[in-house]
């Protein structure tokens, strides 16, 4: 049996002949954890010498077993032990081989090196893949033209006048954008849209990790871009309300920041399911049994925000994670580090998740003030979830048949 690495052909010979003597011996029969170790050893010596293209090599290893097979085979038939002459044909044949492949490093310690080696190159090919599939199936859910599929969006309040939505988006949408709300009404709702590039602190000197923003992460720049307001309720674009939200203005959120619903009733929405526990920097600052939560309905408070220097805070993770270690692709990871110890649990209620990944208890659905379709199985995509489309359906004034949707799509 080979235990180490062979040190010269005197050695490779004496391990040899101690595999055959184990054969030879009529007294002591061989270990059957020895032949088994030995067989697998020989078996990879064959696997690297032929990923090795040494062909030769391969099939003078593989002849050598095989007459060595044979040659057991042979005694054990007969029941009677090898002869010297036998027995030292078969080790010296062998021994040249085990040297040879010392030399040509196919021994232990060479063979675990190159399959650490492998194993390596696997896990980051599996992780570059994953990384991949988040990104690319993100993308998806994200960049498909929603307004096909919400052309008529229904407003209902009891005091409209006093209800101002603040939209923003980028160029290429703006001008669309503009012409579709001004030629609807809403009740006398005040509608404002603005676009990313008119924001003239946008720039490197005041958001220095300006290269690293995604356009939904325009969010943690709310008090840049409404300068005036004291506190504003959070909606992003793929969710339905269903109910007033009017009382989460009148809420305490006693000196926090943000006020959000809490995810974490199942451990998987912790913070160690989103951050990078492994980094010395996210285990030193931040406790893995923390609760998460979800960006999509935010009561933020803008002067706590101002007076704690938010946006300083978002910027220092961003900065630490320049190289994309320290947390999961998303908006929601670097909310985590940013709004920590500054989030108010909000009630269940305010806001139902999951519609657009997993099944959701039918009366967070009922009770629910927003829907919430965070996932990519989004409402107005041919994946998204069949049961619960009714539901972003019906908010819409009117609905686009199958054809004239997927004309539209075209």
């Amino acid at each position: 049996m080979v235990l180490s690495p062979f040190v010269d052909a005197k050695s490779a010979y004496s391990r040899s002949y101690f595999c055959m003597k184990s054969i030879t011996d009529p007294v002591k029969k061989p270990n059957r954890h020895d032949r088994i170790t030995e067989g697998l050893i020989t078996d990879e010596m064959l696997i690297i010498a032929k990923e090795s293209n040494n062909l030769q090599f391969a099939w003078e290893l593989s002849a050598q077993i095989r007459n060595s097979q044979a040659l057991l085979s042979s005694a054990a038939t007969r029941r009677t032990p090898l002869t010297v002459g036998e027995s030292e044909i078969a080790i010296r044949n062998m021994a040249l081989l085990l040297f040879q492949a010392q030399q040509l490093h196919y021994d232990n310690a060479s063979m675990l090196m190159r399959l650490r080696a492998k194993i390596q190159t696997l896990e980051e090919q599996v992780s570059s893949a994953s990384d991949k599939s988040s990104k690319y199936g993100q993308i998806a859910a994200e960049e498909v033209p929603k307004s096909l599929y919400c052309l008529g969006v229904s407003f209902k309040f009891q005091n409209p006048e006093k209800i101002v939505f603040h939209l923003v988006t980028d160029e290429i949408n703006y001008a669309g954008m503009k012409a579709w709300f001004t030629l609807n009404t809403f009740r006398r709702v005040t509608v404002e849209g603005q676009k990313l590039e008119d924001f003239k602190w946008l720039n490197a000197s005041h958001v220095p990790v300006l290269k690293q923003l995604q356009d939904s992460e325009t969010r943690f720049y709310i008090p840049e871009v409404y300068p005036a307001l004291k506190k504003v309720v959070f909606l992003d674009d793929d969710i339905v309300v269903q109910k007033d939200l009017s009382g989460l203005f009148s809420i305490d959120l006693n000196g926090n920041d943000n006020g959000a619903v809490e995810t974490c009733m199942e451990t998987f929405h912790r913070y160690h399911k989103y951050l990078n526990y492994s980094h010395p920097l996210i285990r030193a600052h931040f406790d893995p049994d923390a609760c998460g939560w979800q960006f999509g309905m935010d009561n933020f408070d803008l002067v706590e925000w101002r007076k704690r220097n938010v946006n300083g805070i978002y910027h220092y993770w961003k900065e630490w994670n320049v190289d994309r270690t320290l947390w999961k692709l998303g908006t929601l990871p670097p909310g985590l580090p940013t709004f920590y110890g500054l989030t108010e649990a909000l009630d269940l209620s305010w806001h139902g998740l999951g519609l657009g990944y997993t099944n959701v208890n039918p009366l967070l659905i009922e009770k629910g003030v927003v829907l919430h379709f965070n996932g990519n199985s989004k409402p107005w995509l041919k994946i998204g979830i069949e049961k619960y489309k009714p539901l972003w359906e019906k908010c819409c004034r009117r609905r686009l048949s199958d054809r004239a949707k997927s004309q539209l799509i075209i």
